[in-house]
């Protein structure tokens, strides 16, 4: 059996196929992958930010994915972090939205496995950033949800 970090390295390669034969076995039955509430992924495909399943996770990564990063999507690895089940992945990663804004956010992932496959995801990535490349400079910042002056 490969070790923990192998498993979540082949899983990248699964789930960059779009393909749901390939992603689907990465996943236990009752796999969880938690993002932050109202990510702009989530929002934008008026998805959850909490999926729950083999099947919900795999529509996502191998349909829904491409609704919204629509072209030259690419991963950088930055680590892969191993504590026995637990691994965790930083990357950033960029493509191009279906609304032609260019995408480049960070991302901090940690894998939790169960007999090698993954049980639960949690991400971790900047909201803000996401929110203003998917949706333009719309979102507002702490001083103007809070009503402070930002002269």
């Amino acid at each position: 059996m490969p070790d923990n970090r192998t498993i979540i390295q082949n899983a990248w390669r699964a789930f960059a196929s779009h393909e749901a034969e390939r992603i689907a076995p990465c996943f236990t039955d009752d796999a969880e992958w938690l993002a932050p509430t109202d990510n702009a992924t989530a929002v934008a495909l008026g998805g959850p930010s909490h999926m729950v399943g083999r099947a919900a996770i795999t529509r996502f990564l191998a349909d829904d994915f491409g609704r919204l990063f629509v072209r030259d999507v690419a991963v950088e690895f930055h680590g892969f972090h191993v504590d026995g089940d637990r691994v965790i992945v930083e990357e950033t990663m960029s493509a191009t939205l279906a609304n032609g804004n260019a995408y480049v956010n960070d991302y901090c992932l940690v894998f939790e496995l169960r007999d090698g496959l993954i049980h639960r995801v949690r991400e971790y990535m900047d909201t803000a950033r996401g929110h203003r490349a998917v949706f333009g400079a719309s979102v507002p910042t702490a001083e103007a949800t809070i009503g402070v002056p930002t002269t």
